[in-house]
């Protein structure tokens, strides 16, 4: 309801039509009723006339409340689910990737987009629409009272069973529409997961395999449906069996009462004489009565099935795994001084990956991390960007602590160049620049040039207006490569990182990708993590981690002249495999 405050007038408004529709429903029962016994059975033909202009009136004042009252409902529920939809992409782009790294991304797909949409319903079809519907079947009940509160008793005997069955109804439904939900977010996350996949699964032929998987949770989810539809075909041969009792009861108790005097004298408790008319009224009450408790315990469950999804996105919402952004250092360029002090990090509480790492990098200066997979080299660059935050110890950038920066700002001082590029569905260009209009087009082109990179994308129709499609499916590795890397130049940044960035391109896009690497590295501190050895043989300082430990640091000719050292068996493994001899 904070979200329905910057629409305050419309939720008023339709609060308002709402409550105007239940109780002008009880005007034309009535009037009908006046128009059968006054006029029709005294052949007063004027006054049917005036009666049916006012029930068309009527009908023309209630067909135009009730346009605008959907429509402002359903514009009341779009306004709210777009405001939430955007805080919940906000938050969910500022959580950290730990976040991320245990829970399934066609979960969050589910949160953002059909589980929104069922707080839609709450505003469309559910809290207004209920408390209308309350307040007619108060409305009518209290109407029928009124009138011949014999007749309204003798009639409604049967509205115990209606209520009770419409409650068993609505619990029943509820645990099977949340049954529902939670089908519905494994088939998002198995389709998310198999659709991103889809290249693994093609080159190992488990095409049929996965389909069998896929029959298995569709089942589910159909299974699902399938109990919810049942509990409605239950429920609504109840509802009609107890309406046509209640119908049952006021003709025959109605007629009854007057068959009993042929001169009409039989007089109801309000002094007025149960009549043709009466009768009439009481069936059009009736069935207004019917209708909307013929719905009220699925918008009931509209609502319930809105706070589960509301539910769901609140504690996405809740989540507290948001990157701490106190720190108020962001103006000026970082010189790029980087320090690790006694540094220990864990993904995990009870397993360090990282374990009393100390190193300092001087501004200006290349290092370089090799070890073996999983020695800890990424998650060193995944710290220093505050993806992660460490366990003990201390990272400082220009003698300041990474925390006591802007998170937004130290980001943007340190461009990454990773091994497994991710391009967006869009132009080239704002791939590049990633649509920060700052970042003209002329910067671009020069970035381009300066890496190489020029050429190849004025070969692309349209050059860098080329939709590079999802994932750049319709570039090479290596130009991916590229333009991931001119991505990183254009920003300018003050620290250059490069992980893995030149292990999955052509021996000639390599060179070309390393001539741009020795001249923007000029000025810039840089960190290197490779595989390829022969690629950072001029770093200032390579370090050798293994199992999150520092084993070895020094130049690569100092490194090679320790005997057995890791880095000298890294050499030789390399080198030799490739047939060269040093």
């Amino acid at each position: 309801m904070q979200y329905v405050g910057p629409y305050r007038v419309t939720f008023i408004v339709s609060a308002f039509l709402t409550i105007f529709l239940a109780v002008s429903a009880l005007a034309l029962p009535l009037l009908i009723q006046k128009t059968l016994d006054d006029y029709i059975m005294v052949n007063n033909y004027d006054g049917l006339l005036l009666m049916v202009e006012i029930m068309l009136a009527l009908l023309v004042i209630q067909t135009a409340a009730q346009y605008y009252q959907t429509y402002l409902t359903n514009t009341l529920g779009q306004s709210v689910i777009r405001d939430l939809r955007i805080n919940v992409f906000n938050h969910i782009t500022s959580l950290r990737l730990k976040y991320f790294d245990r829970t399934p991304i066609g979960m969050l797909i589910t949160r953002t987009v059909s589980d929104l949409e069922t707080i839609a319903d709450i505003f469309a079809e559910g809290l207004i629409s209920i408390i209308g519907d309350l307040l007619l079947v108060v409305a009518i009940v209290v109407a029928m009272l009124v009138k011949d509160w014999k007749l309204a008793l003798i009639t409604l005997i049967p509205m115990p069973l209606l209520f009770a069955s419409t409650y068993i109804f609505k619990e029943a439904i509820k645990s099977s529409f949340q049954e529902v939900r939670t089908q519905v977010a494994r088939l998002n996350t198995f389709l998310a997961e198999h659709i991103s996949g889809i290249s693994i699964i093609q080159n190992f032929a488990r095409e049929e395999q996965e389909m069998r998987k896929f029959r298995a949770v569709n089942l589910k989810y159909r299974d699902a449906n399938i109990r919810s539809n049942w509990y409605y075909s239950i429920f609504f041969p109840v509802v009609e069996i107890l309406f046509a009792i209640c119908m049952g009861l006021l003709v025959w108790y109605g007629c009854k009462r007057i068959l009993t005097d042929q001169q009409l004298t039989a007089i109801s408790s309000s002094g007025q004489p149960v009549t043709a008319g009466v009768i009439l009224e009481f069936i059009i009450l009736l069935n207004l009565l019917f209708r909307p408790i013929r719905q009220l315990a699925d918008k009931f469950n509209t609502l319930q099935m809105g706070m589960v999804g509301a539910d769901r996105i609140f504690k996405v919402l809740d989540t507290d795994e948001v990157a701490v952004n106190n720190g108020q250092l962001q103006s000026g360029r970082l010189s790029g001084q980087i320090e690790f002090k006694d540094v220990w990090f864990a993904y995990n509480d009870d397993n360090w990956v990282l374990k009393n790492i100390s190193f300092k990098v001087n501004p200006g200066e290349k290092l370089a991390l090799v070890g073996a997979t999983g020695a800890g080299k990424s998650s060193t660059i995944n710290i220093l960007n505050r993806f992660y935050e460490i366990g003990k110890g201390e990272v400082t950038i220009d003698g300041h602590n990474i925390n006591e920066y802007e998170v937004n700002y130290l980001r943007s001082q340190i461009a990454t160049v990773i091994q497994d590029v991710f391009l967006f569905s869009d132009t080239i260009a704002n791939n590049i620049n990633l649509n920060n209009q700052a970042i003209t087009r002329e910067q671009i082109i020069a970035a381009a040039k300066d890496v190489g990179a020029h050429d190849f994308i004025m070969r692309l129709p349209g050059g860098y207006d080329y939709n590079v499609m999802e994932r750049g499916a319709t570039l090479s590795a290596g130009q991916a490569q590229l333009i991931s890397f001119i991505r990183a130049l254009v920003y300018d940044p003050a620290i250059l990182v490069l992980d893995e960035a030149t292990s999955s391109v052509d021996t000639e896009t390599e060179i070309l990708i390393q001539k741009a690497i020795d001249k923007l590295m000029e000025g810039r501190t840089a960190i290197v993590i490779a595989h390829r050895l022969s690629t950072i043989q001029n770093a200032d300082k390579i370090i050798v981690l293994d199992h999150g430990e520092i084993k070895e640091e020094g130049t690569h000719q100092e490194l090679l002249r320790i005997e057995n050292g890791y880095y000298r068996k890294l050499y030789d493994l390399q080198f030799n495999s490739a047939g060269i001899t040093r």
